[in-house]
């Protein structure tokens, strides 16, 4: 095949690709299920999937790739990413921008990714999917975890010889890892997901949320430079590891984000600070009720001295 004959063919497979398309196989995998599949440059599709596709970014993809471009968090957002919601909820993400021409990934090329040893956990997944279901996203809910997979019309990696297992398949791609450090954000997305629409999350819930998923600076100055240790309970190694370690930052926020969203435990307000607060309120409920009687005191005042003025006129008239 000449080199101007395979690129023709792989423009097609390009502009065949559906926009999230939906080519589920209806059948539940396990970790011991085989899988026949390979991708690589000789691959006639060959990136054909980095075309029209949806990639949202998880935290701790973020975190990576803005160290792998050497960048701030912030700058990575802005440069790379546009806004969506996650997992049809009213919770804010963002998603690769691709790109305007090709409407193709910003990181890759007709030889491959340029990021692909910290390329994000959704391409990882494909062409293999997982379920892992928590009843109301909960910890301690009864699990359910299968595993499926994504055929494309375009893609060729399942003509191919190479054979494996879902579990090796996993091991190749570094799956495991991302699993873990994505575990307890994908359940804050699951409690969200489980309440529906009817329950709308507040526009402050909504910044919080997304700033400590995609800028874990700007959440460190918060932990640090507001009240927050003053009013929450943190023991000292948490604190001095949350102050240098980004990893533990981000788990922390999303202890964090459980508790104020939906009430989960985690995090404890200082005693004082409950006292305080109590305190606050009942202070604005003494004020509330001196303003009523007054309020009171006036109306009666004012009604008694229209009733004078009514007697008096009455007599005056006789």
């Amino acid at each position: 095949m000449s080199k101007d004959k395979h690129l023709d063919d792989k423009s097609d497979f390009i502009k065949n690709t559906d926009k999230n398309p939906s080519h589920i196989q209806p059948e539940k995998l396990t970790l011991d299920s085989p899988l026949q599949f390979e991708c690589h440059p000789g691959v006639p599709c060959f990136t054909a999937c980095c075309h029209n596709i949806k990639i949202v970014l998880t935290p701790y993809d973020i975190l990576i790739l803005s160290r792998r471009l050497g960048i701030p968090a912030h700058e990575f957002v802005t440069n790379y990413t546009e806004p969506t919601y996650l997992e049809k909820t009213d919770m804010p993400g963002v998603q690769i921008k691709l790109t305007e021409d090709k409407k193709a990934c910003p990181f890759v090329t007709p030889d491959g990714c340029t990021v692909y040893s910290d390329r994000p956990t959704a391409c990882r997944y494909y062409p293999v999917g997982m379920a892992d279901f928590h009843e109301g996203g909960t910890n301690d809910a009864a699990e359910e975890k299968f595993f499926f997979l994504v055929k494309e019309p375009h893609c060729k990696g399942f003509e191919e010889p190479k054979r494996w297992t879902i579990r090796e398949w996993r091991a190749d791609q570094g799956v495991e890892e991302r699993d873990e450090y994505n575990k307890e954000w994908l359940r804050l997305v699951m409690r969200r997901k489980s309440f529906g629409y009817q329950a709308s999350l507040s526009e402050a819930a909504k910044r919080m949320f997304f700033m400590a998923s995609t800028d874990l600076d700007s959440f460190r100055r918060f932990v640090f430079e507001s009240s927050f240790l003053e009013t929450y309970e943190v023991d000292e190694e948490t604190i001095e590891k949350i102050r240098n370690d980004d990893i533990e930052l981000m788990q922390f926020s999303f202890t964090y984000l459980a508790n104020t969203l939906f009430g989960a435990e985690g995090m404890n307000i200082k005693k004082e600070k409950i006292k305080e607060k109590v305190k606050e309120i009942k202070a604005r409920q003494d004020e509330a009720l001196k303003k009523a009687e007054q309020e009171y005191l006036e109306l009666k005042a004012e009604r008694d001295r229209l009733r004078k003025e009514a007697e008096e006129r009455k007599k005056a008239n006789k």
